[in-house]
């Protein structure tokens, strides 16, 4: 059968437009919204919009889910939660997914095909998406992202500098900061503080102290992976700080456990056996999140390349631990204590650039109360920024000394 998707787009005016002329705001009427089990084991999503709006809808499979694409639904005022548990649709997540694009994923533990995707126009717009159950075999065949399921992405290279050696001191080192989550992936949420929105608002902070930073090879420049509150998946993280020539990848985290009372920063670093149980379930949630917000994994282990990037993780690995153990360092001075096992290492995808050393930062829980008043705090992120800037000058002057022995 192969792959099969729907995309529908609606002209709104005369003459040729482009994606971005398409973009229009929608916003959703949860009263005149539902999702309802149909007879036979079927669903159907209704969707109150304000607005007629371009979109597409597609399937994936492993895990099954249905994936809607609008160019733009505004989704305030929806509890997700109020379109959950309709027979096999066992999930909904909506969020923004690239600027001039909002997102709805569909979770699914049965297969269910698209049997009918309709814009209903008129005084007031409604989608009405009806979802027939079928075999697993035939749901699989007609699964997968369109051509480009990251449509309507501004390219990350535009304005990025090209690729270049290991630095050695005779430049400004290149730091790519990761503020993780954003979009319809929020991240940790306790008492109304999103890890989403205080990551971005940390590496924002910390690109500017970096940047005022001086020394013999110029100090540091710093790009963000997203400087928006927008998804970015995994994959492409890890693209924007290779295409920015990254001599370093940091990503920033502030997650919450369910369970335990962990508290105090952590940086990890990438293995394939985790520290803990604690990190190694750490790591399937910040991966889980691609999942969640309609992201096609399929096609993305190819053992040759693996083999690959072990070899040139021989490398660029001595030099991220050695970054992990500055970053202890520098934050225990200017922060205090840290969490009771400060250097931990899981399978983070993040984290797997083999061409650049890479590490993620935990500043702190948001399930713990202390360290939830710390990340509030912008004193307290004052100190921590500065903790992670000594961290990185003292890093990169030794990597520098190193780069230069080995070229001799």
């Amino acid at each position: 059968m192969g792959r099969l998707f729907l995309a529908i787009w609606l002209v709104l005016g005369t003459g040729a437009a482009s994606a971005q002329d398409l973009t229009a705001l929608a916003r959703v009427d949860p009263a005149r919204s539902a999702l309802r089990v149909l007879d036979g084991g079927g669903a159907e999503l209704v969707l109150g919009l304000s607005r007629p709006v371009p979109y597409r809808v597609f399937t994936l499979d492993a895990p099954r889910r249905v994936v809607l694409d609008f160019s733009v639904v505004d989704w305030a005022g929806l509890d997700p939660a109020t379109l959950s548990a309709a027979g096999a649709v066992t999930g909904v997540t909506v969020g923004p997914f690239r600027p001039g694009w909002s997102r709805m994923v569909l979770a699914l533990d049965a297969p269910l095909a698209v049997a009918e995707a309709e814009l209903k126009t008129g005084e007031a717009a409604r989608l009405v998406l009806r979802l027939t159950p079928v075999d697993a075999a035939a749901f699989a065949a007609a699964s997968g992202a369109p051509g480009s399921a990251l449509f309507a992405l501004p390219d990350p290279a535009a304005d990025l500098p090209p690729p270049h050696r290991r630095q050695d001191g005779t430049r400004p080192v290149r730091v790519v900061l990761d503020p993780g989550h954003g979009g319809l992936d929020p991240g940790a949420e306790r008492d109304g503080v999103v890890e989403a929105d205080l990551m971005l608002a940390f590496a924002r902070d910390l690109r500017d102290l970096l940047r005022r930073e001086g020394g013999s090879g110029g100090g540091f420049e710093v790009f963000l992976t997203r400087n928006d509150d927008i998804f970015v998946p995994l994959e492409m993280r890890v693209s924007i700080a290779r295409m920015a020539g990254a001599d370093v990848f940091i990503s920033l985290h502030a997650d919450a456990l369910a369970e335990g009372r962990a508290r105090g920063a952590t940086i990890y670093t990438l293995s394939d056996t985790a520290s803990d149980v604690a990190s190694e379930k750490l790591a399937e949630r910040h991966d889980r999140a691609d999942l969640l917000a309609g992201i096609d994994l399929t096609d993305h282990d190819d053992r040759v390349a693996r083999v690959l990037m072990d070899m040139a993780r021989a490398e660029t690995q001595p030099r991220a631990d050695r970054l992990a153990d500055a970053l202890v360092a520098g934050l225990e001075r200017r922060i205090g204590e840290l969490h009771k096992r400060p250097r931990l290492e899981a399978s983070f995808s993040v984290l797997k650039a083999a061409d650049i050393p890479s590490v993620l930062i935990e500043l702190g829980f948001l399930s713990s109360a202390r360290d939830r008043e710390n990340l509030i705090s912008a004193d307290w992120r004052a100190l921590a920024a500065e903790g992670i800037r000594d961290a990185l000058v003292a890093w990169a002057a030794e990597d520098a000394a190193e780069a230069l022995l080995l070229r001799q």
